[in-house]
């Protein structure tokens, strides 16, 4: 059967612009189908606008609390509406480059909503198309607190959150996951009141538990308040704001602030998407696929890759498996994503990176584990930056020297995790990390130190 087009891609996120790109770039006639701007949350409302407004706050600090330390004697002030319209201006830049890239590679685009109606067949704008294969790239949005449905003014979603006409002077951050500690992050240094509410016992609960521990003493030394194993009760509305009851361990308390961030997860966007009668196979409210044959769902002809599919819901995870995706479908490489090597990054000041298990994860498999710790007090370009807080910590095999799991906590911690993935992937042993030459003074010396450290061969400390 001759079709339309070879691959049809729905969604212009992170997984679904670049599966079209390459899928074009291999001589595939393809069609992208964008309801919104192309980049999808990442770009638009997450990712990349979140990190302008994160260095905002990052320079806020440095010229603000820090600001003596540098020798800065004058006054700050700072203009929140300029904070958010560069952060916008950034976004619709790189929004405006994916358009070049598909004008580049010969990707058609449509600006429409879609939907796959039949094997090989997708409904927009009023038309039908045909395909040889389908990908769903569709993407997540934020999912509300039961009892208390975003309102975009006083109940708000990450969207809404970075994009405020005004400063409020109080926020409650319901989760303390990685979006909602970056946002309390950001208001808290600019001078909102933060309080965050995280049922678990720790914020940034999938990380390495002492690099929770550390992040939530940093940030409650800068004046956010944090209550873990903690319940959100009863949400009131008023003239000024919210109003909620909160079950913590000191017993029920109330919180009142201008505005509620819910940052408690994600729904897979996939009602509009698909006819029913496809009986594509949903679980959880993510489209079920098979990971290791290509991505295929239970339809023929219809693939789904990126965070409409479950976890881990990461752009860079998306952008990976929309590559492997392709690659098999169109015979080049029987690719496949190894999610055992996907690194984490928080972007708070200080920031987190971490690949692979944590210390707690190692010893429930079984490993008898080495762990190497550098603290970037003892580094000599943290100092010189006036950014020591934090550390190094590698968990390694101890009877192989095998690299586990990196948990970095520090300044630069979002920067420096990409060695360690790689080294993780080709299977650096300590010794190998140890005797890899690093650039003195550089941040990145911490991971040579660290892994020097576990075999008790560290000079600077």
């Amino acid at each position: 059967m001759a079709y339309d087009y070879d691959l049809i891609v729905i969604g212009g996120g992170p997984a679904g612009y670049a599966a079209a790109i390459r899928a074009s770039q291999m001589g595939k006639k393809t069609l992208c189908i964008e309801k919104d701007k192309l980049g999808g949350i990442c770009l638009n409302w997450g990712c990349i606008p979140t990190k302008a407004l994160l260095t905002n706050a990052h320079l806020a600090e440095m010229v603000g609390p820090h600001g003596k330390t540098f020798g800065f004697e004058g006054t700050v002030k700072w203009n929140f509406s300029q904070i958010i319209a560069r952060s916008r201006n950034v976004a619709s830049t790189l929004n405006k480059g994916i358009e070049g890239l598909f004008r580049k590679y010969k990707v058609e685009h449509a600006a429409a909503s879609a939907k796959v109606v039949a094997p090989h067949k997708v409904e927009f704008g009023g038309k039908t198309v045909t395909a040889g294969a389908i990908i769903i790239a569709t993407g997540v949005r934020p999912r509300p607190l039961p009892g208390a449905e975003y309102d975009g003014k006083a109940i708000i979603s990450y969207k809404e959150a970075m994009s405020l006409a005004t400063q409020p002077k109080s926020m409650l951050i319901i989760g303390a996951g990685p979006i909602g500690m970056e946002f309390g992050y950001f208001y808290n240094a600019l001078g909102t009141k933060v309080t965050v509410v995280e049922l678990q016992d720790r914020i940034v609960p999938g990380e390495d538990e002492e690099v929770s521990a550390a992040l939530a003493s940093s940030l409650s030394k800068r004046g956010i308040t944090i209550l873990t194993g903690s319940k959100t009760g009863k949400v009131e509305k008023t003239r000024s704001g919210v109003k909620v009851e909160i079950e913590s361990p000191k017993g029920k308390q109330t919180v009142e602030a201008d505005v509620m961030l819910v940052a408690i997860g994600v729904v897979g966007n996939v009602e509009e998407v698909l006819d029913p009668k496809l009986g594509v196979t949903i679980e959880k409210n993510h489209i079920k696929v098979d990971r290791e044959k290509g991505f295929k769902t239970n339809v023929e002809g219809l693939y789904a890759v990126g965070d409409i599919i479950g976890p881990p819901w990461l752009a860079h995870v998306a952008h990976h498996e929309a590559i492997a995706c392709v690659e098999t479908l169109f015979g080049k490489h029987a690719r496949t994503v190894d999610y055992t090597i996907i690194p984490g990054c928080t972007y708070t000041v200080p920031g987190i990176g971490s690949v692979g298990l944590t210390e707690k994860q190692a010893k429930e498999k079984g490993h008898k584990v080495r762990i190497g710790k550098f603290p970037f007090i003892a580094s000599g370009r943290a100092q010189a930056s006036a950014e020591t807080e934090g550390f190094v910590k590698l968990v390694f095999d101890a009877t192989h020297g095998e690299l586990l799991g990196a948990h970095i906590i520090g300044a630069a911690a979002t920067e420096m995790i990409s060695e360690l993935v790689m080294a993780k992937k080709l299977e650096a042993t300590e010794e190998e990390i140890m005797h890899a030459m690093h650039p003195h003074p550089t941040f990145s010396e911490a991971i040579m130190e660290a892994a020097s450290q576990g075999l008790g061969e560290s000079v600077h400390i």
